[in-house]
């Protein structure tokens, strides 16, 4: 990281930053271009590994690019105000961000969909919610799980 004293390291920090963010910005290459989409997504934080959890339907580009992919990139941001100047140049913006690469993995049981959707939720809307096999098989859900991250703030 090139700006060194906007990096963070700490991990409690890093999940300060996570609960801020409640899109996340998953990036797939394609073979001729990149392809990026924004997912709600909930997560799990353990050990300076990150796990994104997403839910989608059946089919489409971003699934047909993710069953390819051995890697795939992410980005998180939040916080976001910006820094009044005087001049052009005197201005700033602060923020929080997460960015990070990581490989993809699709859950079919139906014990670990429900387990991921209830994550998703959570984190989206504070509420604990349980899902149905029914309800788990009605959706595809997938996971990034990422050792390679790094996590900056201007604040």
């Amino acid at each position: 990281m090139r700006r060194k004293d906007r990096e963070v390291s700490d991990n409690m920090e890093i999940v300060s930053i996570i609960k801020s963010c409640k899109v996340c910005r998953l990036g797939m290459w394609d073979g001729n271009e990149v392809y990026v989409v924004p997912l709600n997504f909930g997560y799990l934080f353990k050990d300076d590994r990150l796990v994104l959890y997403f839910h989608s339907a059946g089919e489409g580009r971003k699934l047909d690019l993710l069953r390819q992919a051995k890697s795939v990139c992410f980005e998180l941001d939040c916080n976001h105000e910006l820094i009044e100047g005087e001049k052009a140049c005197s201005f700033g913006f602060r923020f929080s961000s997460i960015i990070g690469t990581g490989t993809v993995s699709f859950l079919t049981n139906e014990t670990d969909k429900a387990a991921a959707l209830s994550r998703l939720m959570l984190h989206q809307t504070g509420h604990a919610f349980s899902f149905s096999p029914e309800m788990a098989r009605s959706v595809t859900v997938f996971q990034v799980t990422s050792e390679h991250f790094s996590c900056k703030q201007h604040l």
